[in-house]
Order: structure tokens, then sequence, then C-alpha cells
């Protein structure tokens, strides 16, 4: 499927621009200057979610890759179907093309930090992992390891009544009678030892959740996408492809049906910890748990992300940088030599300290005669 690419323009000299992080507007790298991003007014709204399935379920077309032509140069070059935003790989023009599938987000969160001040976060991040590679080193080195993602979420919000059976354990102590050895011989004392009362417990505990943000890309992994959180959804805006200029986005890859399942395994950690409350005492235990949600709304919004990844060994390790919030999560390799080297320069140490403490135990026992 052929696309013409939307790229905007500097007012001034007619360049391309990109979004800034920094300003937080769209800036000429030909000529510095600078355009602001008006806010609209508009409302970002929820949307209801079983009504949104219904609706998707009537609609299934096939996805396609996306033939980009570069509205600068003309050429034209191949997008997956999910990729929104890019950059031409022939003249590096910000190339923005149309969405393909039936939610489209309607706000997004902006770069907040630069790729500057995330180069600089990672790598004094990864300065603090021993062992690594030296190969890492000369990696970060690189003025091109980070790119910058807007990766799809949903947001979910819903009112929860949960209803469960337990039971209560309550601490208390008993005196026994111990025989103990003391200075070699056996004795008989008298302790407190705890016990647990338990009693059943049931109930039923209501939460109203707000936001629970699901990743809904497989560009991460999904044990890095829910690390990189917490977001701050107070501060999303209502969506302009303008913020996309020279970022990588991407549409969702997990559907809004799916994502709400992650969602309440999230939901359930928190319920859990409700229901704990709920029934008090030193310890709980929870036996059974039957959740219902209603007035269940969601968004489908951007985030952004600063990724990287270092191949070593015929492994990839992945990073991620929460482009809001500045917070670095990744995968560290191992040097097995530099761990080897360190095990043996540690053992050389102890056996020189346990050599010169033998000499001067030696010395000790001389005894020098004057004549």
């Amino acid at each position: 499927m052929k696309f013409v690419s939307v790229n905007f323009t500097c007012q001034s000299c007619g360049a391309p621009v990109k979004f800034s992080p920094v300003s937080g507007k769209l800036k000429c790298e030909f000529c510095g200057s600078e355009t602001a991003i008006n806010d609209t007014l508009s409302i970002i709204e929820e949307y209801d979610f079983k009504k949104a399935l219904q609706d998707l379920s009537k609609n299934s077309s096939k996805l396609l890759d996306k033939d980009i032509v570069c509205s600068k140069c003309g050429s034209s070059f191949m997008l997956n179907p999910y990729s929104v935003s890019s950059n031409c790989p022939y003249c590096g023009t910000p190339a923005i093309t149309d969405f393909v599938q039936d939610i489209t987000p309607q706000s997004l969160l902006p770069f907040m930090i630069s790729q500057k001040e995330a180069q600089d976060r990672f790598r004094k991040w990864a300065g603090s992992l021993w062992f690594a590679p030296s190969s890492f080193g000369k990696y970060l080195e690189s003025k091109d390891q980070l790119k910058g993602y807007y990766l799809p979420h949903w947001t979910y919000d819903s009112h929860t009544d949960t209803s469960y059976q337990g039971m209560r354990g309550d601490i208390y102590y008993v005196t026994v009678t111990r025989t103990i050895v003391r200075d070699g011989r056996e004795q008989r004392v008298q302790m407190q030892e705890p016990r647990v009362q338990w009693t059943p417990a049931s109930g039923s505990v209501p939460i109203a959740f707000d936001d629970v943000t699901v990743g809904a890309s497989k560009t991460l992994s999904r044990a890095i996408i829910d690390a990189i959180a917490p977001w701050d959804t107070t501060k999303l805006k209502p969506f302009d492809a303008r913020y996309l200029s020279g970022f990588e986005a991407e549409e969702y890859t997990i559907g809004l049906d799916n994502g709400f399942e992650y969602a309440k395994a999230k939901m359930q950690i928190v319920i859990e910890q409700a229901i704990r409350r709920d029934i008090g005492g030193d310890q709980q235990q929870i036996n059974s748990i039957n959740t219902h949600y209603d007035n269940i709304t969601f968004k489908n919004t951007l985030f952004p992300v600063w990724t990287a990844k270092f191949e070593w060994r015929g492994k990839t390790y992945r990073y991620a940088i929460n482009a809001q919030t500045g917070k670095i999560i990744g995968e560290r390799p191992y040097s097995m030599m530099k761990i080897v080297f360190a095990v043996l320069l540690a053992l050389a140490l102890m056996s020189a300290i346990y050599y010169l403490g033998g000499v001067s135990d030696g010395m000790s026992n001389f005894t020098f005669e004057s004549y």
C-alpha cells in the first residue's frame, strides 16, 4: 500500500523541522528557528470499552507493509504496517504516515528528555555496571546508540468490586519450657513462643482504578515496558502529529481486549493488598477472590521512550529510558574473563596477606642478642 508522507517545514527557510524536547517546540536544524505547538482546547476523552470491542469485531482488515514516498526528496522506502512515523533513509526528512488500526491515539506524552540528556544518563548508569565487556564501553561512545520511539499504550479505568474468603491470623504467645546448654551444662528455662490463631474472614472490597497503563507494543519486552513505568498521565496532551516529527512512532500490536487482561493482572495486585488490609490481623490467607469489573473505559495513547540495544556474543541486550521521567531499565552483559580475572586477583591478594601474616609471626619468634 502506497502512502505519501507528511513532514513539517521551517517557516523561515523551508527546511524540515523536528520536535525538540528541550524547548517543547518544532526546531529547524538548519537555521535554528523554533515554532511553538499551540495546545488545543480538546478534552482528552475516555472511551467505552465494551462498545469499542463490539465495533472492532465488525471490522477486520488485512495489514500490509507501507510503501512510503518522501514528500521532500521523492524517494520510496518501506515501513511495516504498524509504523506511523520515521525518517527518510535517503534525505533524513521526518516522514509521518497514516494510521491503519481501527483505534487511533487521541493523546500522547511528548518527549521531555533530549537525546543528549538521555545519553548522559545512559553512560552514567552503564558506568556503574561491574564486569561489563570492554566492547560495551566502546558502544557507549557511539552518538547514535539511542533512538527515540513513541510506543503505543492503553490506559484503563474501571470500578471493581471484589468478594473474598480467607483467614485472619492473630499472633499470641505461650510460655513453654525448653532445655538449653549454657556454660557446658544443660538447663531448663521458660520462654515465650509465638502461636497463630486463625479465624475465618470474608468481605467485599470496592476499588476505583484510574489510568492503569499497559504497553501495547512488542518492540520492547513486557518486563522492560512495565519496569520503566510509572507515567504521569495528567500531563497528556491532545494528539498532534507535530510531536512525532523526528521520532519513530508505532501503532498498537497488542489489542484492546488483550491489553485489558494485562491491566487486570496489575489491578489484582492492588486488590489483594486491599483484601489483606481488610482482613487485618498479623497474618492473612486469601482462599478465593471474585472480582467484577464495571464502567470500563480506555484511552489509546503514545508514550516517549529512548531505546538502545547492544549485541554481544550472539545475544541482544536491550535498554529503555522513560523520556518523561528519565528512569532507565536494561539487561546487563557480563564478561566472564573479567570475572575470572577479578576472582584470581582476589585469591592472589588473600594469599599475599596470609603469607605476609605468616612471615610477621615468624619474625616475632626471633631473639636478637648483642655481643
